[in-house]
């Protein structure tokens, strides 16, 4: 047999066997991408060589740009308006302050440590390595023995910050010479996928939510073609978005977070036909009308999907990142990613905290949980595919940081959540007006998917 189905075998069966085990491990420290990250270690070049970048390039970056793609539909669609305002001064702070001082950090302190990158490769590095990914702490931004404003600023946070960072990493890009979004130039770069990927994004989100409430309104679609909607709009959002050569995670995001407002209005003539066929008629015709199609009852088979190539992609991330990595690390490559985990989170957000009332412990508990997942190993392989000259480099950093962060943020969740959580409740009951009381609206989002 060739090699690409004897890696399409390995893949199915180390799926199948997280699968049978996966409620056992959700009560311990190992999560999936840990055990798929390790996994994709065994089956790369520097195990069985099932798998390698050089010779799978096509399928690895479909799969990897899948994944995200419906990540970003997905955490977007989940967030709502209100909750960057009810009580939403901590993901608009973490988001307007602290991400751009995150790129900044990370720009900055790979200067010294990372000689021979140009200016905008080490900005590049700072984009890539700022988003966060909430899963890989699952625990920390789910266990309720954490306040709700801090879980639910987390998930928010998580939620968006990959999309914002998007721009900074398409302009750095463009700005950067030898890379192909560079033949067109940062003003080419910002009109098509900055302008015109957004503008799409709003038009296929906007549109779709509203045919889907007037479709639910009337009866004419099914539970299961509800959630097979949520795909169509979300491929929908990214293929034109690429085709014209703007930028399909951009159009993406952008189509999420229209799509989900647009399905939570309501109105007379929105409510749900199917409630109406389980019930009489004078009784239908009393009751309230309310949004249909919930975002949780429409966007699950979106989620799961998108949870399940999330898991594949950190197969592929360390088979064809991490594993050959490990064959030529470097000390400043470790330094700088311990301090990508640590000062480059933990500082900007302790900024962005300022004035705010928050208590140390929790301001160190934002801290800490800013993971670095999925994102940063997207971005990470788009650089091979834009051929940027130090790519080499770039790359062994991302995959170590990335690598760390999945093992720690991982391991140290239900520790912390634990911690934290019992000093929240002594706290509250010496204090009755903590800061942390306040309503935390982002948690009515969506738990974060387990990628």
């Amino acid at each position: 047999m060739s090699g690409s189905v004897w890696a399409g075998a390995a893949v199915a069966a180390v799926t199948a066997g997280y699968a049978l085990f996966s409620r056992r491990l959700a009560t311990t420290v190992v999560s999936a991408p840990m055990v798929f990250t390790g996994c994709g270690i065994v089956i790369g070049p520097i195990g069985l060589g099932l798998l390698d970048l050089k010779h799978d390039a096509g399928p690895v970056l479909t799969l990897v740009e899948a994944a995200l793609t419906l990540v970003l539909f997905t955490d977007a669609m989940s967030v709502r308006p209100r909750d960057l305002r009810l009580g939403g001064f901590l993901p608009g702070r973490l988001l307007g302050i602290g991400l751009p001082l995150t790129i900044g950090a990370g720009w900055l302190l790979a200067w010294p440590l990372l000689p021979g990158l140009t200016l905008w490769e080490l900005a590049l590095l700072g984009a890539v390595l700022a988003p966060t990914d909430a899963a890989l702490g699952k625990t920390a931004v789910s266990d309720r023995r954490v306040p709700p404003l801090v879980r639910g600023g987390l998930n928010v946070e998580s939620g968006l910050n990959d999309g914002m960072a998007l721009p900074f990493f398409v302009l750095f890009l463009a700005a950067l010479p030898g890379t192909m979004a560079s033949e067109e130039g940062a003003a080419g770069v910002f009109w098509r996928a900055l302008v015109l990927s957004t503008a799409w994004g709003l038009a296929v989100g906007g549109l779709g939510g509203w045919l889907l409430r007037r479709s639910r309104a009337r009866g004419w679609i099914t539970g299961d073609w509800r959630q097979a909607f949520v795909l169509a709009v979300a491929a929908g959002a990214y293929a034109p978005a690429v085709a014209f050569e703007g930028s399909g995670f951009i159009a993406a995001w952008v189509a999420g977070f229209a799509f989900g407002v647009s399905l939570r209005r309501s109105g007379p003539a929105d409510a749900p036909a199917e409630a109406s066929a389980k019930a009489p008629a004078e009784a239908s015709a009393k009751a309230p009308a309310r949004a249909p199609a919930a975002v949780d009852d429409t966007a699950g088979l979106a989620e799961h999907l998108a949870g399940l190539l999330a898991s594949l992609s950190f197969l592929v991330f360390g088979a064809v990142l991490l594993g050959p990595t490990l064959d030529d690390l470097d000390w400043r490559i470790i330094v700088y990613a311990v301090l990508s985990l640590t000062v480059v989170r933990m500082l900007p957000v302790a900024l962005s905290l300022a004035r705010t009332g928050l208590a140390l412990p929790t301001v160190a508990y934002i801290g800490w949980f800013g993971p670095r997942g999925l994102a940063s190993v997207v971005f990470g392989l788009l650089l091979v595919e834009e051929h940027v000259p130090g790519v080499q480099l770039l790359g062994r950093v991302i995959a170590v940081t990335v690598a760390l962060s999945i093992l720690l943020h991982g391991m140290s969740a239900v520790v912390l959540a634990k911690r934290y959580g019992a000093w929240y409740r002594k706290a509250a009951d010496r204090r009755p007006r903590l800061r942390e009381d306040l309503p935390g609206d982002g948690e009515a989002g969506h738990p974060p998917t387990a990628r």
